[in-house]
Formats: structure tokens, sequence, C-alpha cells
């Protein structure tokens, strides 16, 4: 199976951020409803939440306006409504809040909440990516990587899935390690693409613990090696979300087996165990 990249766009969600410190003190009775209101959306008392954040976001904060979006986009302690949600995110992104931008790209992308609108989605995107959002420095690239509200360019892609991928986001690893692989934007380099592969890879990530496992199968861009092969295809034959890629994962995981002794055998499956058994915490 040949390596692929992933085009699915991460659906709009409740970014987890750390309320921030009162900034003055004419500011400190706002600010401790707000963190009153973050306490209360981590207990999942969402109705209270929503009560302190609404004075709040139609006072203007950003924060508030963010969160109210969030609540409105997943149904949490109010119905779930779309345009609401896209209106909040809205007065967020027009302040410069760089989750609201992200999210309301993501409407305008996906056609919820707002009329699918490509550019619309790549000018929020790219607000909130200029503001170092990962995953909107992710969407940004999957936007230009297929031509979609801007001029296809690959190369552009892969700058943007490269600054994604520097801050730890496992699709834009993946994504251009796809690139590289294939020399795609990017001159080809297996080494690379393996690398950016194995990144995402001990994240959890299966697609790319499929494709890191066919390179060490074949000896592309790192050393031969069975066992790390078996270990990465065991991982997505159980992991990946696609029936198809979770059967070749498989089949091609017992072909090597026939091949391999033994201890080799011993050590891909505790290696794999590993993984797996620390929520890809302890990975090695």
């Amino acid at each position: 199976m040949a390596a692929a990249l992933i085009l699915a766009l991460p659906a709009p969600a409740p970014a987890a951020t750390a309320a921030k410190k009162p900034a003055a003190s004419a500011k400190t009775q706002t600010s401790a409803k707000f963190t009153a209101g973050l306490a209360a959306f981590d207990k999942k008392d969402y109705a209270a939440a929503l009560a302190l954040w609404k004075p709040l976001a139609d006072q203007g904060s950003a924060e508030a306006q963010f969160y109210l979006g969030a609540l409105y986009s997943n149904g949490l302690g109010v119905p779930m409504d779309y345009e609401a949600a896209a209106s909040w995110f809205r007065k967020a992104a027009d302040q410069g809040d760089a989750r609201g931008q992200f999210n309301l790209g993501g409407m305008y992308d996906s056609g919820i909440g707002e009329k699918q609108d490509y550019a619309a989605a790549a000018l929020w995107y790219r607000r909130s990516a200029d503001q170092g959002f990962a995953d909107a420095q992710f969407n940004l690239g999957v936007l230009y990587l297929n031509g979609l509200g801007m001029p296809q360019n690959s190369a552009t892609a892969a700058g943007w899935m490269r600054k994604a991928a520097q801050q730890g986001n496992p699709g834009a690893q993946h994504n251009l390690g796809v690139m590289y692989e294939n020399g795609q934007g990017v001159a080809q380099d297996y080494a690379a693409a393996a690398g950016w592969y194995e990144k995402a890879a001990r994240q959890g990530y299966p697609e790319a613990q499929f494709n890191l496992a066919v390179l060490y199968a074949n000896g592309q861009g790192v050393m031969q090696d069975a066992v790390q092969a078996h270990r990465w295809f065991n991982l997505a034959s159980t992991l990946a979300p696609q029936p198809e890629t979770r059967a070749q994962a498989a089949k091609n995981r017992d072909l090597l087996s026939a091949q391999m002794t033994p201890d080799q055998l011993e050590r891909a499956k505790a290696l794999a165990a590993k993984c797996e058994g620390s929520n890809f915490k302890g990975c090695e």
C-alpha cells in the first residue's frame, strides 16, 4: 500500500488552554468570573459555565466569546446551534483570538454554521496560523495542497505543514513525511520521511505507523529492520481507523512474522505492547 496523504480536516473543537492571570487589578473581577467558568467547564457543569461566561462575552471578552462558541458548537449546556457558534467564534476572531479564528475557518471549510467558502476558510486559518496556532497551520497546508480557496501550491503547503509539524501536530508530521517520501513540494528524501513518520507514529498516529513500517521493511531511509517493521505494522493493524489499512497492516505483519526468529518476534511484540500500554508516553 503506497503512502497516502491524510487530507481530512479536524473538526472545530474547544482548545484546552489555561486561564490567564489577571493582567491588572481592574480586570480581577472579570478574570475571576472567567476562571470560575473554566472550573465549571472542567467539572462538566456547562450551564454554570454559560451563566458565568455569557455576561463577559457580551462585554467583549474574546476568551468568553470563544468558549461560548465552543459550548454552542458542541451542544454543551445549550442546544447545539452551529450558527450561534459561528457568531461567537467570529466575535472572538475579530478581536484576534487565534482559536476563534481557527474555528471560524473550520466552519467555512466544512460548511457547518457558515456557507462553505474555502477562500474565507483560508483567510481565517491564515490569521490564526500567523499567530502560531498549529492546527490552523496544518489546515492551511491542506488547503494549499488541494488548491482550495487559493491556487494549488505544494511547496507552500509543505512550508505550513512543517510549521505545524515542528509544534508536534501529528497529522502535519505524517503529511510532511508523505511529501518527503513522494517528493511533493520538497526534494524526495526517505530519511526525512522516516523521521517525520516516526514523530507522528510515537504519538499514536496509525497512518504514520503503517508508512514507517513500510520504510523499515524495505530499508528506505532507515536500516532494514524486521523488528521495527513488525512493531509498527502490529500497532497500525489495531489502531488504524480504515478497515482496509488495518487489514493490510495485519497481512504485512504476518508476512514478516514468518521470516522472523522467535527472539525477534518477542522483541517486536514487547515494543508494541510498551507503546500501547503507556498510551504512547513511553514508546521507545
